[in-house]
């Protein structure tokens, strides 16, 4: 977040430090992402070190949606090394009170993300879940607010934002809202098939941002 000009939302000094430190480490290996480029491993715990983080002004439209609409059940997908949950949990504390869910497949990184938000103190805001998100997300234990769909590129479909959608949907309430980072094809179908109960769009943020709200 160094020489960025923005003006954050985020006013707790504490959560700022702690992401402003993560927001300069790398995010993608030195070979990109997978999704870029099919020649290098696209298996998820070859990049244990790695956050394939959102932007902060992903992040601050985030903490303003969330702060917004009084969300207090969100669900995180992929939750990396915690910088999407930072954001949230800092929105559910400002709240007044609320949940992260969030799941990670690789152990390194929930160890890593834990400790993050322990370090930004908005651990008692987040529960991040180990494992298959396909597993872990099945139940969230009540109506979500919003949730990001952020995962990694399996490069075949079903694509895993697809397969967590269509998990999640039913548990999205009306006016919630999801937000998908990386536009695959197979997920805009679902969202943009009115059948499924969203409305959506593409968003000027990063290269393709997608935020859609359920309304029926």
């Amino acid at each position: 977040m160094q020489n960025d000009t923005r003006v954050s939302p985020l006013k707790d000094d504490r959560v700022r430090a702690v992401l402003e430190r993560l927001l300069e480490l790398p995010r993608l290996p030195p070979g990109g992402s997978p999704s870029d480029h099919s020649e290098i491993s696209s298996d998820p715990f070859d990049y244990a070190g790695y956050g394939f983080s959102i932007r902060p002004d992903q992040g601050d439209l985030i903490y303003l949606l969330c702060r917004g609409m009084r969300a207090t059940r969100v669900v995180d997908f992929a939750t990396s090394i915690g910088v999407s949950a930072i954001y949230f949990a800092a929105a559910m504390r400002d709240n007044g009170g609320g949940i992260v869910i969030g799941s990670e497949l690789v152990p390194e990184k929930v160890a890593t993300a834990k400790r993050h938000l322990a370090n930004a103190g908005l651990a008692d805001y987040a529960d991040i879940r180990e494992g298959d998100a396909r597993q872990t997300l099945r139940s969230v234990d009540g109506p979500v607010d919003f949730a990001l769909i952020d995962g990694w590129p399996n490069g075949q479909e079903p694509s895993l934002a697809r397969e967590v959608i269509e998990i999640l949907a039913p548990q999205v309430r009306v006016g919630g809202f999801v937000m998908n980072d990386n536009a695959e094809p197979d997920f805009l179908q679902f969202v943009r098939d009115p059948a499924t109960g969203f409305i959506s769009m593409r968003l000027p943020l990063q290269r393709a941002t997608e935020l859609c709200v359920r309304v029926c």
